[in-house]
């Protein structure tokens, strides 16, 4: 995830690109807060009317204004790009103290430097939460993923296997009984030998009684 200074289009592109979004914002934000003046305004019966009238000779005039500040703000901004040679958070907090300097100069040097003032807190206000909100979405995205084996029904490990082979406790088997071994011999002299002997169950009789 980029910067918010990276994440933007080139210089010379990014004030085409400000004036429309600033436009489209003004006139929908603008559009929407004269619509429900008009609705509070209008006599009863035409109050419909009356907020269509009132969205069409002023929503224009809010999106034309929102665009003359984008405008205004972006050139600033491609600006401290060229004289700066870097992209920071710096230059839109300047340019924003410049346009809003810049657009109060006709009301005089002390609003034009209160308005300087406002622009740049608004515009350093902006600028940090937008890296605050970057910061956090980077570190979600590069927290480690803890999986549950259990959780996820892996099954668990067996435990190792007995050596069969191994001496027994107290010197064979449980409590000193050690396993009986036999041996068989055949009629060919070989040897066979029998690990363990056991009895060997009943045969079942179907005889019926």
């Amino acid at each position: 995830m980029g910067t918010p200074e990276t994440s933007r289009e080139p210089c010379p592109d990014r004030i085409i690109d400000d004036i429309g979004g600033a436009f489209g914002m003004g006139a929908v934000g603008g559009s929407a807060f004269h619509f429900l003046k008009g609705l509070y305004n209008s006599p009863k019966g035409s109050r419909f009317v009356g907020a269509s009238q009132a969205v069409h000779l002023n929503a224009p005039r809010v999106g034309g204004s929102f665009a003359v500040w984008g405008g205004l703000f972006s050139s600033f901004d491609c600006t401290m790009v060229y004289l700066r040679q870097k992209e920071d958070p710096w230059n839109s907090i300047l340019a924003g103290a410049a346009t809003g300097g810049f657009l109060s100069t006709r009301q005089g040097l002390a609003a034009s430097a209160r308005s300087a003032a406002f622009g740049g807190v608004l515009l350093a206000l902006i600028e940090g939460a937008g890296i605050m909100l970057n910061k956090v979405f980077t570190a979600q995205q590069q927290e480690p993923m803890i999986i549950d084996e259990q959780s996820q029904g892996f099954p668990k490990q067996a435990p190792p296997p007995v050596d069969s082979e191994s001496k027994p406790w107290f010197g064979g088997g449980w409590f000193g009984e050690d396993k009986k071994k036999d041996e068989i011999v055949s009629a060919d002299g070989s040897e066979t030998k029998v690990l363990e002997s056991f009895d060997a169950p009943p045969v079942p009789n179907f005889e019926y009684k």
